[in-house]
């Protein structure tokens, strides 16, 4: 996979506000840890997803990202998923949630959660084929198709993870509260809103010019009743399979002991 690097330090601002944990996707990570109480996140962020009733060290390289964890946040090191500074077994789980995708050295950095780990190892990632499937494809094919391209296949996560592991669709709630693109699958006036895509990673990756004509033809779709047409029903769904997948990878036990 080649690195898709986006720029944190500087389109990171406002995280935080967009990007709130959407409860029920919190339950479903916090169920796959178990009964982990030491627990390491890894592409932390402005801490989204970090469970609150265990004891947990973050990791994130991102300064901006760092300066919007809110107060009584887990403690966090300025690291990198490559270069985990910590011993072998020190943890009892490790997450990364959303965020392998912009590892450069993906391999390296799910070794890495592997090796600081003696329990489970939790992804939260993009089923790169399943979101080919999302109707904005409609209107900016190649963003989706460069977005797809980003996830790593799953199959291949977990050889590298090795062991035992199990994959878990993930629904999207109708009223998602976190602001990535596919919580917008019946909301699509919301994908209009500059702000809401600055915390979209998969925009940067694209010329605005592009992405104005892509919204253009989305509002006048949205304004004559061409989108709901076709995708109104969506409006009106409770849940959106997507593309969230949840990788839930456990040691052999001859590697525990």
């Amino acid at each position: 996979m080649p690195a898709t690097h986006f720029d944190y330090e500087r389109a990171g601002v406002g995280y935080a506000t967009r990007r709130v944990a959407d409860p029920r996707i919190a339950r479903q990570v916090g169920a796959a840890l178990g009964d982990a109480r030491f627990v390491l996140n890894v592409g932390a962020g402005a801490g989204s997803y970090e469970p609150a009733d265990r004891r947990v060290v973050a990791v994130e390289p991102s300064r901006t990202m760092r300066e919007q964890r809110p107060a009584g946040a887990a403690p966090v090191v300025a690291a990198v998923a490559a270069a985990l500074p910590f011993a072998d077994g020190t943890f009892d789980a490790a997450m990364a949630t959303l965020t392998i995708h912009h590892w450069p050295d993906v391999e390296r950095g799910l070794r890495e959660l592997r090796r600081v780990s003696r329990g489970p190892v939790v992804l939260l990632v993009g089923d790169g084929p399943a979101f080919l499937e999302f109707w904005l494809a409609d209107y900016f094919p190649d963003l989706v198709a460069r977005e797809a391209a980003r996830h790593p296949d799953i199959g291949w996560v977990r050889s590298i993870l090795g062991g035992t592991s199990t994959v878990q669709d993930v629904p999207i709630a109708a009223d998602c509260t976190d602001g990535f693109i596919e919580a917008f699958y019946g909301r699509p006036e919301l994908l209009l809103d500059p702000a809401v895509r600055r915390s979209q990673s998969a925009w940067g990756h694209v010329d605005a010019a592009t992405v104005d004509a892509a919204m253009a033809a989305l509002e006048a779709d949205i304004a004559c009743g061409a989108w709901d047409s076709r995708w109104g029903r969506l409006r009106h769904q409770p849940s959106y399979p997507g593309s969230l997948r949840l990788v839930i990878a456990h040691p052999d036990p001859e590697t525990t002991d």
